[in-house]
């Protein structure tokens, strides 16, 4: 499998209070998500407001692409959220 990430801008979802980003698994197009307690536990983010979490995950991509990498790699490339509890997950903490 294959996967790498949409140059496209990420969106806030003020309802579900995530950043929505696109993954390519093998070409097609994966809706991928960050939990706004993710970006506020992991990242930095001040708030849930918008432009903190959108500025906590421009901050983060790498290591929040890398992570995402990984659980879509476990599941087979289907649409995931990372919530923050994955990042505590061993193997995934930064150095």
């Amino acid at each position: 499998m294959h996967i790498t990430f949409a140059e496209e801008a990420p969106t806030y979802d003020g309802d579900d209070l995530a950043i929505h980003f696109a993954a390519l698994v093998d070409g097609e197009p994966v809706v991928c998500s960050i939990s706004a307690e993710a970006l506020e536990d992991h990242f930095g983010a001040p708030s849930p407001r918008e432009e903190d979490l959108l500025d906590a995950f421009a901050g983060g991509i790498a290591r929040i692409r890398a992570v995402c990498a990984e659980a879509l790699d476990e599941n087979g490339g289907k649409p995931v959220v990372l919530r923050s509890g994955l990042f505590r997950v061993a193997g995934l903490e930064p150095e």
